[in-house]
């Protein structure tokens, strides 16, 4: 379980203090899909950085449940400024939108680098790393596709290869900024139900930021929605629609959303 307490985030520049987004409180759970949604330039990138240890916050608290190890457990609450780099390796994966700039490398051999916290300092697999390794990539479906190198993949094909690299890395805890970008629909539709039956399957704790709002009312287990001047509003598709959280985001001229079937409709001026 991860609890956020009052947290403010931002940026702390000299004596400038942005603040993004403030007195944000929540908490993410095992097992499940959250998907983080909201308009452009609230903060979304920023609260996901934030959670993983990219860049500190600027007032407030993250706790985390963790062991001596760094795996999740019902053990010590900590703070994430309290956590070593060794405890975060096996505690964060993180899934970015930025493509892979890498040449003449397999996908086995990119998935594999998910195994760096474990493998010691000459990273060399052991029998075990390269069970995980392949278990991995068979858990997302791209089997087929392990001697390939990653710069013949499609945009589909490589954000499932990033997910089995985290897979891979064994972190309890996997959070995704916007995963579905440049997926054609269909393409959308299948890594978003991927990530709710690797959240279930797992019992880990997938939080991802998008803006497909479709499939996120249709696949999260629970909605985390930021927009500017209000508090972060957190429930499921259905409580959120009948609360008006998400008539209050969505609704405006050209737009309706309707709380009964969760769908979004343009209207015709």
């Amino acid at each position: 379980m991860i609890s956020l307490n009052h947290l403010t985030i931002g940026y702390q520049q000299k004596n400038n203090r942005k603040v993004v987004a403030e007195d944000i409180n929540a908490t993410l759970h095992a097992g499940e899909l959250t998907c983080l949604i909201g308009p452009n330039g609230v903060g979304k990138s920023t609260l996901l950085r934030t959670l993983s240890a990219f860049q500190p916050p600027l007032s407030g608290d993250i706790i985390y449940q963790v062991s001596s190890d760094g795996s999740a457990a019902s053990a010590t609450p900590l703070s994430l400024s309290q956590l070593t780099d060794r405890q975060l390796s096996r505690l964060i994966g993180v899934v970015l939108t930025t493509k892979p700039d890498v040449q003449n490398m397999t996908v086995y051999e990119l998935v594999a680098l998910g195994r760096s916290p474990y493998t010691g300092f000459w990273g060399r697999l052991s029998d075990e790393d390269r069970a995980v390794v392949a278990e991995s990539i068979e858990m997302v479906g791209i089997g087929n596709l392990s001697q390939r190198m990653v710069q013949t993949l499609s945009d589909g094909e490589r954000q499932k290869m990033m997910i089995a690299k985290a897979l891979a890395q064994q972190t309890p805890i996997i959070y995704l900024d916007e995963p579905t970008a440049f997926l054609d629909y269909p393409s959308k539709a299948d890594m978003m139900q991927l990530l709710h039956r690797l959240a279930h399957q797992t019992s880990k704790t997938i939080f991802l930021s998008t803006h497909d709002l479709e499939l996120a009312l249709q696949v999260a287990d629970r909605l985390w929605l930021m927009q500017p001047g209000h508090p972060l509003s957190v429930g499921t598709a259905r409580s959120l629609a009948l609360d008006g959280s998400l008539s209050a985001f969505l609704d405006r001229p050209g737009l309706h959303f309707d709380p009964q079937t969760l769908a979004i409709h343009v209207v015709s001026a």
